[in-house]
């Protein structure tokens, strides 16, 4: 699993562009982690994953309010 990704502060759809470039570095079945705010970001960017064929293995909501999300790697 590569360094954790914090998205904190960052705006959609930004966060989503910065997860997905991160991903297309990846082998396929690798685990990414990031960290991501409550609202907008926490409703569309895992359902924007999913859509693009990845998997999102854990969600930990953190002290701060933001989200910790494991996401592996889908088919190219």
């Amino acid at each position: 699993m590569t360094d954790p990704l914090d998205l904190r502060g960052t705006l959609c759809p930004l966060n989503f562009v910065y997860t997905k470039l991160r991903l297309e570095e990846m082998a396929e079945g690798e685990v990414l982690e990031i960290i991501i705010d409550d609202g907008e970001s926490m409703r569309n960017v895992p359902r924007s994953l999913k859509q693009d064929g990845h998997r999102v293995l854990d969600v930990v909501k953190l002290e701060d309010g933001s989200y910790r999300l494991k996401i592996r790697r889908g088919l190219d």
